[in-house]
């Protein structure tokens, strides 16, 4: 009876816990978010449940005082408390808890309008409004309160990533504003933020250079303020990615120049800038590129190596990208570009050195190649205008920097690539290349000093039989011989093509003669060239010719003239080191007869220049010549000079990505159009080549050296007119013409029968 008893009373307490741990479940049960139907049912089962198990309990508790009394008054007088039990607690409890859910349910529908008041109130304090700006600007400049410029560089950063799909991202404080807003945040950012960075981290107003920014790292103020300072660079930069108005970039650009030198304590961030400014550079306005460039240029100046590499191949490369196609408009932009490059280099001559001999070794390798080789492919390497500008750029390059010892010894290995492509194919359509040649190497030598034999150059050019014989193409059009490379067969037999051909060599004749107007050996120099001039004046029969040589020849016997007198009188060797100041005061005073007749020379070109081109407006030529007075920055200017730039610059209503769905919504509907395939006209492919170049896009131009060699590829050109004379090409590549098969043969022996038969019966039927 005992352990029966114990039995029963321990499966009665299991039962209660049962009931103790069904009544937890089911309250978990009822933390779980559910409609309020659901949970009233459930509320009421629940209830059901434990009021059955309650009188269950309580029954079995009278069976076991009637069979088992004594068991029951042990336990009575032993554990009273556990027989005491009462179904109405039970029901209490039931009732409480139904209540409890139901209450829950109600704080369920009260928390869901409580969270959208909450949103609502929380998009509206996210709102920035012009009056939260300008107390942020008030506090900073009155009090430079540090919670104020956080505020306003977290607005900022709003403004730079306006219209980003970032999401509801629950960290921003603010997320909305008007484009008045806008303006005004980047306007007083842009123009005060510098200064306001400067005196936090207790630096001076203006300048520095990369050494103070590395010792400034080290510090306490650097360590407290230095997210602020990439903060404002790297917004700034991602809404420079962005704008596509010139006077915001402009703006931009000017105000950053300022804060370039922090970039040195961001490598990132400053390979970012340069690529972006490269851009700006390579493909903008003349008024974008100045700025650009200055930026660039401030650059090198401050930080030195770090950007020096990567702006010099930038630039290099976006030149030669521009170079792609000419014409007398575009001529003026890419020598403006090539005089940026050229300032560029002067901010670092060593590391200039470097990169020229690299690129000039270049194009010696594909001069080489063409000679070697001797194929139509290799000579059109050659004889396109990336490689010639090249050429040109870095003629320019040794002109300006003639007097620095670095940049002087790629002179010579310069001038022996450009004598080699002035002969590589000597024929009379080639003749403006000659002339371009002969260009850079008479400024090679006035810039050096030294003696580059042109005249045999331009002499030959005279004995070609295109020029000596009467013209059978008509009069023609002028011919703009600074636009072209090469003429096309039918201009070469017209009378403007001789007379432009003509008039040139005397005009770089005069220029390599007037060079050395003053030498004690002129006398000597001058005796080839005039019997050569000499000869043509013999043979030609053009009246105008032999009149222009009759004129040169005279004023080239003046000359010697005047220099064999004042060499008459001195007693020094022409090897010794007296002569070198020979005719000195008479050069610096421009007496010799050829001195004066250069002037009427140069002054005949330039008008006849004028003539063939159709607008006087030259791009970017007032802003094209850089040197020791390069324009200034803008550190002088005060506030409200800043105020009225900026407010002149963000006075639109744009904002960040208010276009980016534009651009989404017509790229798809170019994808939908079925792609047509076009064969263009002579016409349109004139026009192309006269307009190419104006949008040119050029994204990155910081390129590896794997990508130098494909700076000069020829696959991007193969539509156009082929750049070889065909006949030429043909007498130098002989190897090549004799590998005829046989298959070739058969098919022309059909094709000429073929064309036989035609013309036989066209005859029959006349």
């Amino acid at each position: 009876m005992g352990t029966k008893g114990m039995d029963q009373i321990s499966e009665k307490k299991r039962g209660k816990n049962k009931l103790k741990s069904k009544k937890k479940a089911e309250d978990v049960v009822d933390g779980t978010p559910m409609d309020d139907m659901s949970d009233k049912k459930r509320g009421k089962n629940k209830l059901k449940s434990k009021k059955q198990e309650a009188e269950e309990h309580e029954e079995q508790l009278k069976r076991l005082k009637e069979t088992q009394a004594e068991f029951f008054e042990y336990m009575k007088e032993h554990d009273e408390d556990l027989l005491k039990f009462d179904a109405a607690e039970f029901e209490d409890d039931d009732d409480a808890d139904a209540e409890t859910d139901l209450e829950d349910t109600e704080k369920q529908g009260d928390d869901e309008t409580t969270k959208l008041e909450v949103a609502k109130k929380a998009n509206e304090q996210k709102t920035i409004t012009a009056a939260m700006v300008d107390s942020w600007c008030k506090l900073i400049k009155e009090d430079a309160k540090l919670g104020a410029v956080r505020s306003i560089l977290r607005a900022y950063r709003t403004a730079c990533h306006y219209g980003d799909d970032t999401g509801d991202d629950p960290s921003a404080k603010f997320s909305v504003m008007s484009s008045a807003v806008f303006n005004k945040i980047m306007i007083f950012v842009l123009s005060e933020m510098d200064g306001i960075l400067r005196k936090l981290l207790r630096l001076p107003a203006t300048g520095g250079m990369k050494d103070t920014i590395m010792e400034l790292t080290n510090t306490r103020p650097w360590k407290n303020y230095n997210h602020l300072v990439k903060s404002y660079l790297g917004n700034s930069l991602h809404v420079l990615n962005q704008m596509t108005d010139q006077g915001m970039i402009s703006f931009t650009l000017r105000r950053l120049k300022h804060s370039s030198v922090f970039l040195s304590a961001f490598p990132s961030l400053l390979r970012k800038y340069i690529k972006v400014a490269l851009h700006f550079w390579g493909t903008g306005s003349s008024s974008i590129s100045v700025v650009s460039l200055l930026f660039l240029r401030d650059l090198c100046i401050r930080l030195g190596t770090d950007c020096v590499d990567d702006c010099i191949k930038g630039m290099y490369k976006a030149y030669v990208l521009n170079c792609q196609f000419v014409n007398a408009v575009k001529l003026q932009h890419i020598s403006f570009l090539g005089n940026c490059f050229i300032e560029l280099l002067g901010t670092d001559i060593s590391a200039s050195y470097q990169h020229a001999f690299v690129f000039i070794r270049q194009l010696a390798m594909i001069l080489r190649e063409a000679l070697n080789t001797k194929t139509k492919e290799a000579f059109r390497k050659v004889y396109q205008w990336k490689f010639i500008h090249c050429l040109e750029l870095w003629t320019g390059a040794v002109c300006s920097y003639s007097s620095q010892s670095e940049l002087r010894p790629v002179a010579y290995p310069l001038a022996q690539i450009i004598s080699g492509v002035a002969r590589l194919v000597p024929t009379a359509r080639y003749i403006p290349l000659r002339l371009r040649c002969v260009s850079m190497l008479n400024r090679i030598a006035a810039s050096t000093g030294t003696f580059i034999p042109v005249s045999m150059l331009l002499m030959d050019m005279l004995d070609m039989k295109e020029l000596n014989r009467p013209p059978t193409g008509g009069v023609g059009k002028g011919v703009d011989l600074r636009t072209l490379l090469k003429v096309s067969k039918p201009a070469v037999k017209t009378r403007a093509f001789q007379e432009a051909c003509v008039y040139s060599v005397v005009e770089e004749l005069v220029e390599h003669l007037t060079q050395w107007s003053y030498s004690v050996a002129f006398f000597e120099l001058s005796s080839i060239p005039t019997l050569r001039l000499r000869s043509f004046y013999k043979s030609t029969k053009a009246e105008r010719f032999r009149k222009e040589m009759k004129q040169l020849i005279s004023q080239i016997e003046a000359n010697s003239e005047f220099v064999n007198k004042k060499r008459a009188c001195v007693g020094f060797q022409p090897n010794e080191p007296a002569a070198a100041s020979f005719l000195e005061d008479e050069k610096k005073a421009a007496e010799s007869p050829l001195s004066q007749y250069a002037v009427i020379i140069r002054q005949r070109a330039k008008q006849r220049n004028e003539s063939l081109v159709e607008s006087d407006v030259i791009v970017g030529e007032d802003s094209a010549v850089f040197g020791k007075n390069a324009p200034s920055s803008d550190e002088e200017e005060d506030e409200a000079d800043r105020n009225e730039k900026g407010a002149a610059a963000f006075s639109s209503s744009w904002l960040p990505g208010s276009d980016s769905k534009e651009k989404e919504a017509e790229e798809e509907e170019e994808k939908k159009k079925p792609k047509k395939r076009k064969r263009k006209s002579q016409a349109e492919k004139k026009q192309v080549e006269e307009g190419a170049g104006e949008d040119d896009v050029v994204e990155d131009f910081v390129f590896s050296s794997d990508e130098e060699d494909d700076l000069f590829d020829i696959e991007g050109d193969k539509d156009e007119e082929d750049d070889v004379d065909d006949d030429a090409a043909d007498e130098i590549a002989e190897p090549e013409t004799k590998k005829t098969s046989k298959k070739t043969k058969g098919t022309y022996k059909t094709w000429h029968k073929n064309y036989k038969k035609t013309k036989n019966k066209k005859a029959r039927v006349a």
